[in-house]
């Protein structure tokens, strides 16, 4: 799985892998690919210093990227509190009401409420790649479409490649002309925020649209059959996240959350706004069914509805309370049904790839 990208980066295989979890992305990068750590959990500098510490330890020497949050539009002199006095009384109220209903508990007096979706913030943002750009990372991706110029620029300046994710052909075309280096298509199947075009069909035209930009393939792609259909699309990599839930090294902290993951089928994930404010697909829960259901009050945009159900969701973690309980996770869940290591997933990918490539070579009588 060598396309020109991969070669650039010195890496044995174009497959991006990307994970909340330090371990999973080292593992990746150990087993020949290119493991991308994404950075939208870590609100205090240091902690992203503490696992940026802990990759350079655990990589081999071998490259590895991070992925931001970060908005191309600058919000000038908004805080966090300003943004939380936005959200309506009656939306509080229906999450009481949700947790209520459930019998949720408190969290302890004292508990942190968790993880915050703030990485969307101007100032989160650049605390972090602050701390990045002091480590050998090659990559830089961003999940909100292309970062301020001045970042791009920093980031070309430390030689550092700079991708972003695109929904849409004209997303895609907006990334090329910002200076970005390589173009993640993200189709429909795939996991978190997500847009409405599937892989299949996004993918060439995102390579017709950029050329010669190089694309990555994402969405719905967790078999070695799949990345041979990526790259015969004209993509020269491709970019995994879901399929990476369920190996011994992620870090869910919570047995019946795997549970679920391991059992859900392609048809048991939703695309909904239930998490962020814009559309994110997920397992489906009687928590997003009730964000969804037009009886209810509706989500806000982006960042409120996050800010809204943050300590809600750190509670139905903390509880692991089944009904409510769910992760972003893409239509791939379907093939997630064992927990295994990250090199034996990276096995079965290469196996299937090597598979798909000899059935094309004897259709096409090559051997």
């Amino acid at each position: 799985m060598q396309t020109e990208l991969s070669n650039t980066l010195g890496v044995e295989h174009a497959l991006f892998g990307f994970t909340p979890f330090p371990a999973v992305a080292a593992a990746i990068t150990r087993a020949g690919g290119f493991g991308v750590l994404g950075a939208v959990r870590y609100t205090a500098p240091g902690e992203l210093a503490r696992d940026l510490d802990w990759m350079q330890d655990h990589t081999d020497g071998k490259p590895y990227g991070l992925d931001v949050v970060m908005p191309a539009k600058k919000i000038e002199g908004v805080t966090e509190a300003d943004v939380e006095a936005m959200i309506p009384d009656s939306h509080r109220q229906y999450v009481a009401d949700l947790l209520a209903k459930h019998q949720v508990p408190q969290l302890a007096e004292g508990e942190a409420s968790g993880w915050r979706i703030t990485g969307w913030m101007e100032q989160v943002a650049r605390s972090q790649l602050d701390v990045a750009f002091d480590y050998p990372i090659k990559l830089l991706a961003n999940a909100l479409g292309s970062p301020p110029p001045d970042v791009i620029q920093r980031a070309h300046d430390h030689h550092i490649l700079v991708a972003a994710l695109a929904g849409s052909p004209r997303h895609a075309r907006h990334h090329k002309d910002a200076g970005i280096d390589i173009v993640v298509a993200q189709g429909y199947e795939a996991g978190g925020h997500t847009g409405e075009i599937a892989t299949m069909v996004l993918t060439p035209e995102v390579v017709r649209a950029v050329d010669p930009l190089p694309v990555l393939a994402a969405g719905g792609i967790g078999t070695g059959e799949q990345i041979a259909a990526g790259l015969a699309l004209g993509a020269q990599g491709v970019w995994l996240g879901s399929i990476w839930l369920t190996t011994e090294e992620a870090e869910l902290h919570s047995r019946r959350l795997t549970a679920k993951l391991l059992a859900a089928g392609p048809g048991d994930t939703v695309r909904s706004r239930a998490l962020t404010g814009k559309p994110a697909r997920q397992l489906r829960t009687e928590w997003t069914d009730a964000w969804d259901d037009p009886n209810g009050p509706g989500t806000l945009p982006m960042p409120l509805q996050g800010l809204l159900v943050a300590e809600a969701n750190s509670r139905i973690q903390r509880y692991e309370i089944e009904p409510l309980l769910g992760t972003p996770v893409g239509q791939i869940v379907g093939r997630m049904n064992s927990e295994r290591s990250v090199q034996a997933v990276f096995d079965d990918l290469t196996r299937g790839f090597e598979r798909a490539i000899d059935r094309i070579n004897r259709i096409a009588g090559r051997t």
